[in-house]
């Protein structure tokens, strides 16, 4: 410290949380064991000054974000804004197009180079599926929707319609399939949004494997069959991947003959 008449003082440049402790003053005489140390002491509560960038949404076009400090600050307080890593302006507030996936932060003049965490849009989400393997129909299948984004984003997943809009099915990160079926095979996609912006991933195509179901036989022509005229049978069934097929024919007094596997 350094003194002033009957007065000591110390100066604490740069500082930081860990400053934080109870500061005594001590002073010794010029002769030997003559010491006095003042107590209780002062106590010094160095806090974060906690700076949070607030969103709120004026329209469909514009944002407003606001720099906000736990601390109690003086009206007079500068703070400066950051696009990406580049100061782009000054004030305690800054406007902003919807939609925008460039960062956004801002600082407090003398806040020791402290920074808030950026905000900014959702990316484009990323679709992983659970299990990678074949996906047989009764097994459990789990779609994961993951997107960057702060504020977090929050999810919607959409299963493609031939004939319409897209299909609402869940408003969670995961779309589970406890028992999956043939008729969950499609193109799904998840859309991330936060009050910075939306953004929809690519589409992942579902195939679901499943066995065949009971065979239909039809008869060609079905009219009366007169001998030496053409006849075509077909057998039909519904199987992923498709079903190959053999033809047999009853015999009366032995097992049935093999006729084709066409």
């Amino acid at each position: 410290c350094y003194s002033d008449w009957k007065r000591c003082y110390l100066t604490i440049t740069d500082v930081r949380e860990s400053d934080s402790a109870e500061y005594k003053f001590r002073f010794r005489t010029n002769k030997p064991g003559e010491k006095y140390t003042g107590s209780p002491g002062v106590t010094l509560s160095v806090t974060d000054s906690g700076l949070q960038v607030q969103v709120r949404r004026l329209n469909s076009t514009w944002l407003e974000l606001t720099c906000h400090s736990s601390c109690v600050l003086s009206d007079r307080a500068e703070y400066y804004w950051y696009k990406n890593e580049e100061i782009i302006k000054t004030g305690s507030s800054l406007l902003v197009s919807s939609g925008s996936t460039d960062r956004y932060s801002c600082y407090l003049r003398g806040s020791w180079d402290q920074r808030s965490p950026a905000v900014y849009g959702p990316q484009r989400p990323s679709v992983s599926v659970s299990p990678s393997a074949e996906m047989l129909e009764g097994g459990s299948v789990t779609l994961t929707c993951s997107a960057d984004a702060n504020p977090a984003a929050s999810y919607t997943w959409y299963k493609e319609e031939r004939t319409s809009d897209p299909h609402l099915l869940s408003e969670e990160p995961q779309l589970v399939f406890s028992s999956i079926q043939s008729s969950d095979s499609g193109r799904y996609s998840c859309t991330a949004e936060n009050q910075l912006g939306r953004k929809t991933s690519d589409f992942i195509s579902i195939d679901v494997k499943y066995g065949p179901q009971r065979p239909s036989v039809s008869v060609s022509p079905s009219a009366e069959m007169l001998e030496g005229d053409s006849v075509t049978l077909t057998c039909s069934t519904d199987a992923n991947p498709a079903a190959s097929y053999t033809w047999y024919k009853e015999e009366g007094t032995s097992d049935p003959h093999l006729l084709s596997e066409e």
